[in-house]
């Protein structure tokens, strides 16, 4: 794909325009293809109101406004000329008759003298009439501002009848005003005070234990509307930085494998690293269900000695310098597991044996549900969280374990979460003894579960004491089944995502064994020779595993291909005092991320001898699918558990 040559000409034809319209010529007596289209792409069209001048809708509003303008200035000079006629009739009745007799010889004079000048003078050129602008037939304008004479708003105008009633609708109408101006005048102040009231946040001092308090500054609309269109440059630019790895991630297969036998190897990619998380160790890793290249890592700490805040982080495969989302916590994080059909939901649990969830739809720093010591908290480190299908009502609902001995089903109600024991684990079924001959009961302590791909009740339990326990959600008081299955703390435990009765678990006593849980003794067992941190199923084959042990190396197995060995031992932390502790296959590309105690997430490729699919053989289809798988792992166990087989 790399060495193909893929050219584009940009040209301005329209590309939606059809090529095949056709017209009859007359000229011709035949169809013919017609070549000159019109490209013009109109991608957007508003219908005016606006009236050209020259059209004769134009002529007849102008003629229309002029006309009514004429008769506003004709009435104005009648009016006027009507008051001067009184004036000058009541003047006249005044003076006497000596008075009259000089004013009249006056004006005869006057008369005289101004006929000459008349006749020699021009005759003045017409006045121009101002051009009237077309007036706006959409701007509609108060009652009250259109009459002449305005209402007194004083409120000592009720005094007198006559003007109340001649105004009193225009006085209702600066009531109705004067409210309406003071409710939006309030509205604009109290967002005002929203807008500049600062945000003050507590901070609790690690050091000191003490709780400092710091004024944050408002929050800045302008940044989050070009939010968006950072992230896009973000992100182009980080794949421009780590272009190399991501030719590699997409196109780059190990052509040494061929001379390799059965071996295979892991090729680094990326590495994410936050610089909060330094100093705390990767507790838990998720892939997300809907998107492939997000995954969430819990950060905490598993000495009980050091323990303090803890972080969770959601990095993408197309950012890896800087996590898509980011939350702290008071405790560190323990576990946590995506609801597989509300992807946004986030589980959580904690080392201070508390519960919560968290929304990423929701632009909070806090999650959106959390258990109290009233709601039924975990008094001890919760290890391990799972989502369940809803339950009858379609609440949301996911179970928890915990060192306490508590197996606890948390719902979604309303607004809060409510808890329900489901089981609880015993340690051998034996009683201590305590002060004063007092009996008392000790509980086990689980470290990890996992429940049945398609048996919704079925589950097993990994305990510190080395034991696993079969139960069921259906009894409480006692277990379906107990293996005895490590001599140290059970890590990990988890079905196998094709066969129904295939499980496997790690240990700290360095082995990983793999299971059939009708059957008390394991079917394959490996001795890695230092404790074991992880291990997971790979989504595409049922035969294949992946370890973590805590010197920094990870085991790829086949048991397909080998039964005995790994098929790739490769060292993936060089730093002293440095320990791996998580692994997890992505569930579409073929790779891997592995966290340490140093806060560093890896993501490694398998090569092509880690991920072999069934050969083709002449004359046959290759077949794909679970059943495939699930009949190839349960030929693997059908020659385990026949003690004659010579394999």
């Amino acid at each position: 794909e790399l060495k193909k040559e893929v050219t584009r000409t940009l040209t301005a034809n329209n590309p939606h325009i059809p090529q095949d319209i056709v017209r009859f010529s007359f000229k011709e007596q035949a169809y013919k293809l017609v070549d000159d289209m019109d490209q013009t792409a109109i991608h957007f069209t508003l219908n005016g109101y606006l009236v050209p001048k020259d059209s004769d809708e134009g002529r007849r509003q102008s003629i229309r406004s002029s006309t009514e303008e004429g008769s506003f200035i004709e009435k104005a000079p009648v009016e006027a000329s009507a008051e001067a006629t009184k004036e000058t009739e009541a003047e006249d009745e005044e003076p006497t008759g000596d008075a009259e007799e000089e004013e009249a010889q006056t004006a005869e004079a006057a008369e005289e003298a101004e006929a000459p000048e008349a006749e020699e003078a021009e005759e003045p050129p017409p006045q121009k009439v101002p051009e009237k602008k077309l007036a706006n037939q959409f701007n509609f304008i108060e009652r009250g501002s259109t009459t002449y004479q305005n209402p007194l708003r004083e409120k000592g105008f009720q005094t007198d009848p006559a003007p109340f009633e001649t105004f009193s609708e225009n006085v209702n109408q600066w009531y109705i005003y004067d409210a309406y101006m003071e409710e939006l005048e309030r509205i604009e102040k109290a967002k005002e005070k929203e807008k500049a009231k600062p945000v003050a946040v507590k901070k609790e001092d690690m050091k000191t234990g003490r709780r400092l308090s710091y004024v944050e500054p408002p929050h800045v609309d302008s940044l989050s509307k070009v939010a968006k269109a950072a992230k896009i440059a973000e992100r182009m630019v980080n794949l421009n930085t780590f272009d190399d790895i991501a030719q590699d991630f997409k196109y780059f297969e190990d052509a040494s494998d061929e001379f390799r036998g059965q071996e295979g190897t892991l090729l680094p990619l990326w590495k994410f690293q936050y610089e909060k998380t330094k100093k705390l160790a990767v507790t838990a890793i998720s892939w997300n269900p809907k998107y492939n290249d997000l995954f969430a890592v819990g950060y905490g700490s598993y000495d009980f000695m050091k323990q303090g805040h803890g972080m969770l982080l959601l990095y993408t495969l197309k950012n890896p310098s800087f996590p898509e989302y980011s939350f702290s916590s008071e405790s560190g994080v323990m576990c946590l597991d995506f609801h597989s059909d509300h992807p946004y939901l986030l589980a959580v649990g904690f080392y201070d044996g508390n519960v919560a969830i968290y929304n990423l739809k929701k632009a909070s720093s806090q999650p959106s549900y959390k258990s109290s010591a009233k709601s039924g908290k975990h008094t001890e480190p919760v290890w391990q969280v799972k989502w369940q299908k809803d339950d009858m009502d379609n609440n949301s609902n996911f179970f928890s374990v915990s060192s306490d001995g508590r197996i606890v089903s948390w719902t979604l109600v309303k607004n809060e979460l409510v808890h329900m024991d489901v089981i609880k684990l015993s340690a051998d079924g034996t009683t201590m003894q305590g002060p004063e001959g007092l009996q008392l009961q000790t509980f086990g302590s689980g470290t990890s579960f996992d429940f049945h791909k398609k048996i919704d009740y079925l589950f097993l339990v990994g305990t510190e004491e080395g034991k696993i326990y079969k139960c069921s959600k259906s009894y409480s008081s006692q277990f379906l089944d107990v293996f005895e299955a490590h001599h140290m703390a059970v890590d990990s435990v988890s079905w196998n995502p094709f066969h129904l009765k295939v499980f496997i678990s790690c240990s700290s006593d360095w082995t990983v064994k793999i299971w059939d849980h009708t059957i008390k003794t394991p079917m394959f067992v490996y001795d890695l020779g230092t404790a074991v941190g992880d291990v997971a199923w790979s989504p595409y084959s049922s035969t294949v595993f992946a370890a973590v042990t805590i010197d920094g190396q990870v085991h790829v197995f086949d048991l397909n291909i080998n039964k005995l060995e790994p098929l790739c031992t490769q060292l993936v932390v060089t730093r002293k005092k440095n320990k791996t502790t998580h692994i997890q296959f992505n569930p579409v590309y073929p790779i891997i991320i592995i966290g340490d105690e140093q806060g560093l997430i890896v993501c490694l490729k398998l090569s092509p001898n880690l991920r072999k699919m069934p050969k083709e053989k002449k004359g046959q289809e290759v077949k794909k699918g679970p059943e495939v798988e699930i009949a190839k792992l349960e030929k693997l166990l059908s020659l385990v558990r026949e003690p004659g087989s010579k394999e």
